[in-house]
C-alpha cells in the first residue's frame, strides 16, 4: 500500500532538503526554492519506467537539475505567473523536456520565459509519466489558464497539485476582483471538491500541504469572506 501521511510531512524551505513520498507507483520530491518567493516544486517519477515529470520549475536550476539528473520528459507550467516559470528555460536546454500548459496561459509563459509550449492543456485532458496517469482538472481565476493534476493512485487515495489554485486555508490571490474570485471558488467546489474524497492529499505552490478533508467545512466561510 502507499505510504502512510505520517512519514512525509511536505514541510521544506528554500536551501533546506527535499522531501520524498514514495507511493506503490509514483515517487514524489517537493522542494522549496527562492528564499523570496518560496516556491514549490515537484518531481513525480514513474517507479516502473523511471520517467520524469516536473511541476513548475519555478526557480534555481542548480536546485532542480540535480534532482532531476539526466532524464526529464515533461514540465507542466501550472499557471503564467512569473515565479513559476523562471528557471523554465535553463530546464528545457539541459533536459529537452516538453513544456505543457493551459491553453490560455501558454502564449503569456511563452512571451516570458522564450520557451515555446509543446502541449497546451484543457479541462479533462491526460498527462502520462511513465505507467502512471494524470488528470488536468482546469481552474479559472487566478489566472484565465491555471491548471491542477490529480493522480488517482490505484492503491491508494488521489494526490492533487493545485498551484497557486489552492491552499490551505483558501483559494488562490484573484486581486480582490469579486467576478474572479466566484469564478475560481466555483470551479475549486465543482472540479475538486465535488469529485475528489476528503482523504486527496494535495500539494499547493507554496507552503504546507493539507487535505481536502482538512479544507472542505471552510468552504462556506472562504465564500463568505470573499477571498
Amino acid at each position: 500500500m502507499s505510504d502512510a501521511p505520517t512519514t512525509y510531512t511536505g514541510a521544506v524551505k528554500p536551501g533546506g532538503p527535499a522531501d520524498v513520498r514514495k507511493l506503490d507507483r509514483l515517487t514524489v520530491t517537493k522542494v522549496a526554492v527562492d528564499a523570496q518567493m518560496s516556491n514549490n516544486c515537484y518531481l513525480l517519477r514513474c517507479r516502473s519506467t523511471g520517467e520524469q515529470l516536473l511541476i513548475d520549475a519555478a526557480a534555481e536550476p542548480e536546485t532542480l537539475l540535480p534532482l532531476i539528473g539526466e532524464e526529464l520528459a515533461t514540465v507542466v507550467t501550472t499557471h503564467q505567473h512569473w515565479d513559476h516559470h523562471r528557471a523554465l528555460a535553463d530546464v528545457t536546454a539541459a533536459t529537452g523536456a516538453a513544456t505543457l500548459a493551459g491553453e490560455p496561459d501558454a502564449a503569456a509563459i511563452t512571451e516570458a520565459t522564450g520557451v515555446p509550449v509543446s502541449r497546451t492543456l484543457s479541462h479533462g485532458d491526460t498527462v502520462a509519466v511513465g505507467d502512471c496517469t494524470l488528470e488536468v482538472i482546469a481552474l479559472r481565476g487566478h489566472t484565465p489558464g491555471s491548471v491542477a493534476l490529480v493522480y488517482r493512485d490505484p492503491e491508494g487515495t488521489a494526490h492533487l497539485w493545485t498551484g497557486d489554485s489552492l491552499f490551505p486555508g483558501g483559494v488562490g490571490n484573484t486581486q480582490q476582483d469579486p467576478v474572479r474570485f466566484t469564478q475560481l471558488l466555483d470551479d475549486v467546489e465543482e472540479r475538486i471538491f465535488g469529485t475528489l474524497p476528503d482523504e486527496t492529499w494535495f500539494y499547493p505552490g507554496h507552503g504546507d500541504d493539507s487535505t481536502l478533508g482538512a479544507e472542505r467545512p471552510h468552504l462556506a466561510e472562504w465564500r463568505e469572506r470573499g477571498w
